[in-house]
């Protein structure tokens, strides 16, 4: 499958033109330079053949509201799609206003896109930079459809595309996902900070049919244990605060690690590491392939969706691979909690919890970490999106490379974020793992332990171990980073 915004050029290789006005060029007004001027334009222009050919009546009204669809007329679902886009005030109708908003902001990405496919920086694409940049995605093209493409384009027979006619040939052509930003815009999996990231990053047809995938896969799991590991410590202080800190029994940072050396030692700061780590592999590879099945489930035809649709898929995805690997979180938070000497490993963990308490004891705290998916992978999308576009906007110029120290910062702060919403449901399931691990505490249901907490600690005491779980997010995302790109060059994946 194409992006979306490739999507003519599959029609275009069967020898079908996108639309009707493809062939012609694009209407006269769009050729101006000035973008406000040519909608200016539009109304005052005579009605031509192509207006006529498509069903449209001839008309001298002045263009106050979507007058300048009825001018270009093309097809349906291009009009739905680019009303959809620039309508801003969501009435149905595209102004004037809105309409000039969206040329300019669709020109400033089809910039982006026309000199990241000008690999010659000659100010020009030619056929091989055509082929190049579909093989990029996935397509192998040969010379001669490469040629088809570049007819339907250039309008001064040099079989090269300027500027000016890339822009007026996609001006009217909306696309939600434009390729070269989004390859460099992956939200990428590296931004390891201890917990689960809901939402898989998206890989090109190429990347899976060369194997690539998997040695992202791997590297971002080998970067993953390595921060997990190197930021143990903070994250079990974070449990035992989760479960233990309260009014009466105030828990500080360091007061927690004092305490946890004294009774066990500087190897009891790891304790439950070993599962925390062990879990990446099954959860990420599940999460992948949920992720993908889902995609096709849902009936979309491009390799990059939508936010709303990675909403969906992300977090039935998530779901599913937090369904599966759930009683390893369980494991995780007893040994976390567990004192010296009680458990030898994790399968005796296993066997003492299974016999104890039988089979329901692996899912204790499910629903409340389900719940909680839905804001973290919201928030957590929504605002790298927000951040993403607020940069694109900005500071994009030449490129919709940001470079790393943005895309560190876009995703630390979107977790952090996603993280920050759903803090109160991962403390209640924390607790809920824990309750059979504290005597004489009685057996809660999670609304019950919500008011619980509320009634007895406040709202604060849903935050109870924020302070070291986010101690750890920069350090865990820097570590991660530093180990990924070194486990990309060993693994042969090349960095886009």
């Amino acid at each position: 499958m194409l992006k979306e915004f490739w999507s003519s050029l599959s029609q275009w290789l069967l020898g079908v033109t996108a639309c009707q006005h493809d062939t012609a060029g694009p209407p006269d007004g769009l050729k101006e330079r000035n973008l406000e001027n040519a909608a200016k334009k539009e109304g005052q222009r005579e009605p031509d053949t192509k207006a006529d050919s498509v069903g449209q009546e001839k008309s001298t009204v002045s263009p106050k509201k979507t007058t300048v669809l009825i001018m270009v007329a093309p097809p349906t679902d291009l009009q739905k799609k680019i009303v959809k886009a620039g309508d801003k005030d969501l009435d149905g109708q595209l102004d004037f206003e809105e309409f000039v908003h969206y040329l300019r902001d669709h020109e400033k990405k089809l910039r982006l896109v026309f000199k990241s496919l000008d690999k010659k920086n000659d100010g020009r694409i030619d056929s091989q930079e055509i082929m190049q940049s579909l093989r990029d995605l996935g397509v192998h093209i040969s010379e001669e459809q490469a040629e088809k493409i570049l007819k339907s384009m250039d309008k001064n027979g040099t079989m090269t595309i300027d500027w000016n006619e890339w822009r007026d040939y996609h001006l009217l052509h909306p696309a939600d996902n434009i390729p070269e930003i989004i390859l460099y815009w992956k939200h990428s999996t590296i931004f390891d900070v201890g917990e689960s990231m809901l939402v898989p990053d998206e890989f090109t047809a190429e990347e899976k049919k060369t194997g690539m995938l998997w040695r992202h896969l791997v590297a971002g799991g080998g970067a993953g244990a390595v921060s997990r590991t190197c930021t143990a410590p903070l994250d079990r202080l974070k449990v035992l605060m989760q479960v233990h800190a309260s009014r009466s029994n105030s828990m500080g940072i360091a007061g927690g690690f004092t305490q946890m050396i004294r009774e066990g030692g500087l190897r009891s700061l790891w304790r439950g590491n070993g599962i925390n780590v062990l879990k990446i592999a099954p959860e990420s590879a599940i999460k992948f392939m949920a992720y993908e099945q889902i995609k096709r489930l849902i009936g979309s035809n491009q390799e990059t969706l939508g936010i709303l649709e990675r909403l969906v898929s992300g977090s039935l995805a998530g779901a599913i691979a937090q369904s599966s690997i759930y009683p390893m979180e369980v494991l995780k938070t007893r040994l976390a909690l567990g004192r010296t000497g009680q458990y030898s490993g994790m399968k005796v963990c296993a066997k003492h919890i299974f016999k104890k308490e039988g089979l329901k004891a692996f899912y204790k705290g499910y629903i409340p970490n389900m719940l909680g998916i839905i804001p973290y992978a919201g928030i957590d999308l929504a605002v790298y999106e927000t951040l993403k576009n607020s940069w694109l906007q900005r500071f994009a110029t030449d490129s919709a490379d940001p470079g790393v120290f943005v895309l560190l910062a876009c995703g630390t702060m979107s977790s952090t974020c996603g993280q920050l919403a759903s803090y109160p449901l991962a403390l209640v399931r924390t607790r809920m793992q824990a309750q059979a691990t504290q005597e004489g505490s009685p057996q809660m249901t999670m609304t019950g332990l919500f008011r619980h907490i509320v009634r007895t600690e406040g709202a604060i005491g849903l935050y109870r171990g924020l302070a070291p779980n986010f101690m750890k997010v920069i350090p865990a995302v820097s570590i991660s980073y530093v180990v990924y790109e070194n486990l990309k060059i060993t693994l042969g994946v090349q960095s886009r």
